[in-house]
């Protein structure tokens, strides 16, 4: 039997966010889930009286900070925060970015999951009871060219739930980072790639990916763990990816300018 009864999700109009979202709500937890896109989560919250739709923008801190002032009784005790929103944009070189790309990431994929976590952590302390699953990547902790600001997105969000969980000793929140490598069946490639199909496609060609149902597992079953028992991080990959080893430039022009 689960510890918790109540979820937030954010991010929940696609992809990750919406299979933990539905998979939560149909093994009994009540799931705040949110996004932007109201018309997508008025679909998903088709699916189950367990989901409360909630529009949101996690970059904007005014509302994210009034958040439990706007939900329903029922759903204002969050015992679990998934905080899944998140993207990457274009895969150009640091030298060829574009500035505003690069600020909606850190916006999106560090301010928002600053300002969710210090909305709903007080409560959880309070109660000394709660959960926070941040959802990384593991472009947080492998590089790879094209990656630049969003992999450091997510080493700050590696880096952020340790601290957190250090922060947390003296009580009984958990905290796990998850960090899923290649996964298909999202719109995170469609995003990244300004919606260019093929582009997006061409990214797991031949491949057995990991899909959102992997994750919505996972997470499923990082709620199912004993009180006395915190995942600090996971990494999950599909078999068909692994590591790159270490890049050699062989006669690299060196010449003296």
């Amino acid at each position: 039997m689960s510890l918790y009864n109540t979820v937030l999700v954010t991010g929940a109009s696609a992809g990750f966010g919406y299979a933990i979202a539905e998979l939560l709500a149909t093994n009994g937890y009540k799931v705040v889930a949110c996004a932007r896109r109201a018309e997508k989560l008025k679909a998903l919250a088709a699916k189950s009286s367990n989901i409360y739709p909630f529009e949101l923008d996690v970059t904007d801190e005014k509302s994210v900070e009034s958040i439990l002032s706007k939900l329903p009784a029922e759903f204002q005790k969050i015992d679990v925060l998934v905080n899944n929103a998140g993207l990457a944009l274009s895969q150009d070189k640091a030298f060829d970015c574009k500035v505003d790309e690069w600020k909606t990431m850190v916006n999106t994929n560090i301010n928002g999951l600053l300002y969710m976590t210090h909305a709903l952590l007080p409560q959880m302390v309070k109660r000394n009871h709660g959960y926070i699953i941040n959802i990384g990547s593991t472009a947080g902790c492998w590089p790879y060219t094209g990656g630049n600001v969003y992999g450091g997105t997510k080493a700050f969000v590696e880096q952020f739930s340790r601290n957190l969980r250090t922060d947390l000793k003296e009580t009984a929140v958990k905290v796990t980072v998850l960090k899923p490598g290649l996964c298909g069946n999202t719109e995170f490639s469609n995003v990244r790639f300004h919606g260019d199909s093929a582009k997006a496609e061409s990214v797991y060609t031949d491949t057995r990916s990991i899909g959102p149902e992997d994750i919505a597992n996972t997470v499923l079953w990082l709620l199912s763990t004993p009180a006395h028992m915190n995942v600090n991080d996971m990494e999950i990959m599909p078999v068909c990816q692994t590591y790159g080893g270490l890049a050699v430039t062989r006669k690299l022009n060196l010449n003296e300018i």
